[in-house]
């Protein structure tokens, strides 16, 4: 079956419809960004207990991404993703009902080194909740990246991929997590509650996308069973040199960013000394550059070559996490993921783009699906491996060195991917693999 919208030869309705609820939506997971951690640490200060957090929400990538890239090609993907929206706004109002109902118990944002022992039953809500969130996300954004090349051209994509990441990276950081933070300064439960209403927003402007949205399939097409079918998008992606590398290289990415990111909320209390305003500012540094990074990533990707803009990515990513592990005051580590976040952000553009640029529409699901299980079924692992690398310093160290190690051992992972990536990920193969593709 193929899908009745004809996709314009410019960004149309359609795509700034789509481009307008992701915006909403990042804007909520913004102040999750703030929220979530801040509540996981006035719940518990155990650092394998907060990790804990961070591994469930990314558990689905890893157990959910093969499923739903089946799931992807089977069904109209603009209904499955105001699906998963929706219930992520039911999941949300939850948290927020049960944040609101023991709001009075919970300490103040500068009690929170003072908390001992761990708040059991709202924390098991919050894993639970958590990981249901991470399932509903992965069905949403696989069919977010399958859904672009149905109401984009092929030569607009890197175009639209970079607006709509730099779009994100404000939304996400810029007003987001200031939001976040205010609205968590008056009450734990409010940015909750904002962010149940982002989902439902979002979903409400994609299901007012015109069209059917199904995977375009040959007329003889037979539907097969979902394994067989799984099965079809993993010998795809396996027997593409290109595609197979960039995969493996990006779940070790993901895997070091995670580690990091799982104690950042500890690292930021204890060894920068911030609160969660600050935090926010920090952030800002990112969302800049991810935002300018986002919206140069087509120019930078002609001038210095795409495979060139890949390794510039994985060399700053190794040279901002060891330098902010040996950082100590907060604008400086702001100053770093500017400069990261800034080279960091072609990556997306441009590996998302050849994706859906090269991987045939019928199968672009599943192999979507079976590229991510390996890229972003490492999160969980990163997540485990930083929770127990502070944990297991800090029996015979100081906890901010245990901190500090966990950033440092991120750069090192980095920096032995970019000596890989170097070879594997040349500009010469990533255009090779473009001229490839039937017209």
């Amino acid at each position: 079956m193929t899908t009745t919208t004809t996709r314009p030869s410019r960004l149309g309705p359609s795509y700034h419809k789509l481009f307008i609820s992701t915006t909403i939506s990042n804007i909520g997971d913004g102040m999750s960004l703030i929220a979530y951690p801040w509540l996981a640490s006035a719940l518990t200060r155990n650092p394998l207990l907060i990790a804990a957090v961070a591994l469930v929400q990314r558990l689905p990538w890893l157990v959910f991404t093969l499923p739903a890239g089946v799931i992807t090609d089977r069904v109209d993907r603009r209904k499955a993703m105001v699906v998963a929206d929706y219930t992520r706004f039911v999941l949300t109002l939850i948290v927020a009902l049960a944040v609101l109902s023991r709001q009075s118990s919970l300490p103040g944002l500068d009690e929170l080194a003072s908390v001992h022992g761990t708040s059991t039953g709202l924390y098991i809500l919050l894993l639970v909740a958590t990981l249901l969130l991470g399932t509903a996300e992965v069905l949403r954004d696989n069919c977010g990246q399958t859904f672009m090349p149905s109401i984009v051209e092929v030569d607009q994509l890197e175009r639209a991929n970079g607006r709509l990441w730099s779009a994100e990276q404000i939304a996400n950081t810029f007003i987001g997590p200031p939001l976040g933070s205010l609205l968590l300064i008056a009450a734990f439960s409010l940015p909750f509650f904002v962010d149940a209403a982002s989902f439902f927003a979002a979903a409400t402007l994609v299901w007012a996308i015109p069209g059917s949205f199904r995977a375009e399939r040959p007329d003889d097409h037979v539907q097969a069973p979902w394994k067989t079918e799984l099965k079809e998008g993993f010998r795809w992606l396996w027997a593409n040199d290109l595609l197979r590398s960039m995969c493996i290289i990006l779940g070790f990415m993901n895997l070091a960013s995670t580690l990091s990111g799982s104690v950042l909320v500890l690292f930021a209390q204890e060894v920068l000394d911030v609160g969660p305003f600050i935090f926010t500012i920090m952030g800002f540094g990112f969302a800049a550059g991810a935002a300018i990074g986002g919206t140069l990533a087509p120019w930078m990707s002609k001038r210095f070559g795409s495979g060139t803009c890949l390794a510039m990515t994985l060399g700053s990513s190794a040279a901002t996490s060891i330098l902010v592990g040996l950082s100590s005051w907060w604008p400086v580590v702001m100053i770093l993921w500017t400069i990261g976040a800034t080279l960091g952000a072609t990556w997306n553009v441009i590996t998302v783009s050849l994706r859906q640029s090269i991987i045939p529409p019928h199968l672009l699901g599943r192999v979507n699906s079976v590229y991510r299980f390996f890229a972003w079924g490492m999160m969980p692992i990163g997540a485990l491996i930083g929770g127990a690398t502070v944990a297991l310093i800090s029996q015979f160290a100081d906890r901010g060195v245990a901190l500090r190690c966990a950033f440092l051992l991120d750069g090192a992972i980095y920096l032995c991917l970019f000596i890989v990536g170097r070879s594997k990920l040349t500009t010469a193969k990533l255009e090779a693999a473009r001229a490839a593709v039937p017209a």
